[in-house]
C-alpha cells in the first residue's frame, strides 16, 4: 500500500512539475529573456520545453502510457515525430516565427512538450539498446551539422537574431554534440567492458 501511494505520488509530482515548468517558461520576464540569446533559445528554453513533456509522461499512470505507445504503433513512431518535430525547431524560420508571431510561440510551447518530449519518454525504455543508439547519435550529428551550418553560413540565417549570435549559437551546438557523442561511448563501452567481465 505504502509503495503504490509513493508511485502515485510520484506520477502527481512529475505531472505538476511538468504543468509548472511550461507556465514558468511562458512568463514574459523568462521567457523574454531566455529568447533575447540564440544560443539560450535553442539550447536552454527549447530543451526545458521538452523535459517538460518528458514529465508529463511519467507524470502518466502506466496504463495510460501502454495505451498511447498502443495507438501509436509502438515505440518507433513516436521517436520519429519527436525526431521530425525537434529538426521543425532548430530551423531558422521557425526560430524567426516564433520571435514574431504569437501564434507560432503559443505552437512551439505545445509541441514541443507534446511531440517530442511526451513522445521520447513513452518510448525510449521500450526501445533496443541499438535503436536508442541510433536515435541518439542521429540527434547529435543533426545538431553538430546544423551548428556548422550556422558557423559558416556567409549571412543571417535568422533575421531577428545578429550573425555573431548565430554563430555564438553554432559553437556551442557542435560543442554539445560532441560531448554528447563522447558521452555516449563513453556509456557504451562502460557497458560492454561490464558485459565481457567474468566477475
Amino acid at each position: 500500500m505504502k509503495a503504490r501511494q509513493g508511485t502515485h505520488h510520484g506520477m502527481r509530482w512529475r505531472f505538476t512539475a511538468s504543468l509548472v515548468l511550461v507556465l514558468a517558461l511562458a512568463l514574459p520576464w523568462p521567457r523574454g529573456a531566455m529568447e533575447a540569446s540564440m544560443a539560450v533559445h535553442m539550447l536552454v528554453q527549447i530543451p526545458l520545453l521538452v523535459a517538460a513533456g518528458w514529465l508529463l509522461a511519467h507524470g502518466l499512470p502506466p496504463q495510460w502510457q501502454q495505451r498511447l505507445r498502443n495507438l501509436a504503433g509502438g515505440p518507433v513512431a513516436p521517436v520519429m515525430v519527436a525526431i521530425l518535430a525537434s529538426l521543425y525547431w532548430m530551423m531558422p524560420r521557425a526560430l524567426d516565427a516564433a520571435m514574431t508571431d504569437m501564434r507560432a510561440e503559443i505552437l512551439k510551447f505545445t509541441t514541443l512538450p507534446l511531440l517530442v518530449g511526451l513522445p521520447l519518454a513513452l518510448s525510449w525504455a521500450h526501445l533496443s539498446p541499438v535503436a536508442r543508439g541510433f536515435v541518439w547519435t542521429n540527434f547529435v550529428s543533426m545538431l553538430a551539422v546544423l551548428g556548422w551550418l550556422y558557423m559558416s553560413a556567409p549571412m543571417r540565417v535568422c533575421n531577428v537574431y545578429l550573425e555573431n549570435a548565430q554563430q555564438h549559437a553554432g559553437r556551442w551546438m557542435i560543442i554539445i554534440a560532441v560531448g554528447g557523442f563522447a558521452g555516449w561511448l563513453f556509456g557504451w563501452l562502460a557497458g560492454a567492458f561490464h558485459a565481457d567481465d567474468p566477475d
